[in-house]
């Protein structure tokens, strides 16, 4: 077994090059950019890509097809009724999907002890769907997940399925969700410096 990731410091300095790009161009969620500096400020740690979790409506052709499916809304905080509306109200054809997705980091550990250490932090506090992604000498990786998820239909081809007060009901439990989620990003936060003692 591979218990440490060879060219470790210039990996991380790839990564960073990239991550600096990002926030450059302004790809990454602001909200969890805290974290990822917290992350990648620790020696044996780097981040490789993230999301603070989100709330979307998308139009697929059909269910799985996501490189032919159409964002019609999406969001990283808490929605507003009005703005779910306004993005239903662009459906045209294919299926339509109110989805929730929970955070996802993946994080780059140094030892495999390191990546241990992360990945029971990382379910300790509450990140359940957390594993070691990838093992060898050229990478250990952590993927960071949150068991928080919704896939509702709402439609096809323009005919909604559902009513306005369905819709609602949704909506409040996936603003729900994204406050348990964005609460688990902050002790995340709070506590990620504990990989250093």
């Amino acid at each position: 077994m591979f218990l440490y990731t060879e060219n470790f410091e210039g990996q991380k300095e790839m990564a960073m090059a990239g991550l600096s790009r990002a926030l450059a161009e302004d790809r990454v969620d602001r909200d969890i950019i805290p974290l990822l500096e917290k992350i990648n400020a620790l020696d044996n740690y780097f981040t490789t890509s993230s999301c603070s979790g989100r709330i979307s409506v998308m139009e697929m052709p059909h269910f799985g097809d996501k490189l032919n499916s159409v964002w019609l809304g999406k969001w990283h905080r808490e929605v507003f009724i009005e703005e779910v509306f306004e993005a239903i109200g662009r459906h045209r054809s294919g299926q339509l999907w109110f989805l929730v997705r929970s955070p996802i980091l993946h994080v780059a550990a140094r030892t495999m002890d390191d990546a241990v250490k992360l990945l029971n932090l990382s379910i300790g506090l509450g990140f359940k769907y957390s594993s070691i992604k990838s093992v060898s000498h050229r990478k250990l990786l952590v993927e960071i997940r949150s068991t928080e998820r919704m896939d509702v239909p709402l439609g096809e081809d323009g005919e909604l399925w559902v009513s306005e007060e369905y819709i609602g009901r949704i909506v409040n439990l996936a603003n729900a969700q994204v406050r348990r989620f964005k609460g688990k990003l902050k002790r995340l936060e709070d506590e990620i410096e504990v990989l250093e003692k």
